[in-house]
C-alpha cells in the first residue's frame, strides 16, 4: 500500500518544505503541495503557478475527476504543484483525505509526501488524517519549541515525529532538554537531526541536494542526515 508522509508545522521558516522536497526525491514519491504562497516546494521545483490560470490540484478534487498527473523533472521529485487559488478555495478535511486516499490507488508510487501550509488548515487536517507519519521540523530555539509544544499538545495521538532542524555543531543543551520534556509521556518520537548549513538557504539549484553525487562539500553532512531521515521514515512506516 502507498504510504503518506506529511510534513507539517504550526510555524513557518522551520524547513518544512525543504524536508518535504528532499524526502520526496529520496523516497521516489509524489510530492503534493498544499501551499498557496510562493515560497514552497512548487517554486523550488521551478513551476510558476501564476502562469497557469487553473490549479490542477483543485480540478482533481471535482467529483469524478481523475487523479492529477504528477509533473516530472530531472533530479526532482514528481510534483503536484500548489496554486494561489488554494487560499480562496481551500478543500475541507474530508475532501482532502478522500482525495489523497483515491490518488494513492491511482498513482504508481509507494510513497506520497504532502507539504502542508504552515499552521492549522482544513486541507492540512485532511492530510494528517491519512498520514502514516507526520514529520514536524523544529529548530532548537524558544519560539520554534513553543510552536512544537503546541503541536504535540494538539496532535500527539497522530503518528507524529519531531525532526530537529538547523542543528548547530554544538547543540544547545537547554533546548534539547526542553524538547525531551515536550514529548515526555507521549508516543511522539524524535527523528535523526538535520545539521545547519549556510548553503541550504542560499543554494539556487532546483535539483535535490541528495540527487548530487557527491553533493557540494558544504552540504555533505546535510545530505547524509537527509538519507538517515529517509531510512528512519521507512523503518517507522514499515516496521
Amino acid at each position: 500500500m502507498t504510504a503518506v508522509v506529511v510534513c507539517h508545522s504550526r510555524k513557518g521558516g522551520v524547513g518544512k518544505s525543504f524536508l518535504a522536497y528532499e524526502l520526496a526525491f529520496l523516497l521516489d514519491a509524489v510530492l503534493v503541495d498544499l501551499e498557496h504562497d510562493g515560497g514552497g516546494v512548487t517554486a523550488k521545483w521551478g513551476y510558476r503557478p501564476q502562469d497557469h490560470p487553473r490549479a490542477r490540484l483543485l480540478d482533481a478534487l471535482e467529483p469524478g475527476a481523475p487523479a492529477p498527473r504528477p509533473m516530472r523533472g530531472f533530479k526532482k521529485p514528481a510534483l503536484i504543484p500548489g496554486h494561489p487559488d488554494l487560499y480562496d478555495h481551500q478543500p475541507d478535511a474530508n475532501t482532502m483525505a478522500d482525495a489523497l486516499t483515491k490518488w494513492a490507488q491511482e498513482w504508481d508510487t509507494d510513497w506520497i509526501v504532502v507539504d502542508t501550509h504552515p499552521g492549522a488548515s482544513p486541507a492540512a487536517h485532511g492530510a494528517l488524517a491519512v498520514a502514516n507519519i507526520v514529520l514536524a521540523p523544529t529548530a532548537l530555539r524558544t519560539a520554534e519549541l513553543d510552536a512544537t509544544a503546541e503541536l504535540v499538545n494538539e496532535i500527539a495521538d497522530y503518528p507524529l515525529v519531531i525532526v530537529p532542524n538547523f542543528v548547530p555543531t554544538t547543540p544547545p543543551a537547554a533546548e534539547i532538554q526542553r524538547l525531551r520534556t515536550i514529548i515526555d509521556g507521549t508516543p511522539v518520537q524524535v527523528a535523526p537531526p538535520i545539521p545547519t548549513a549556510l548553503h541550504v538557504g542560499t543554494r539556487k539549484k532546483r535539483i535535490a541536494i541528495t540527487a548530487e553525487a557527491p553533493p557540494a562539500k558544504s552540504l555533505q553532512k546535510v545530505a547524509t542526515a537527509l538519507n538517515d531521515l529517509s531510512t528512519f521514515v521507512k523503518e517507522y512506516v514499515h516496521g
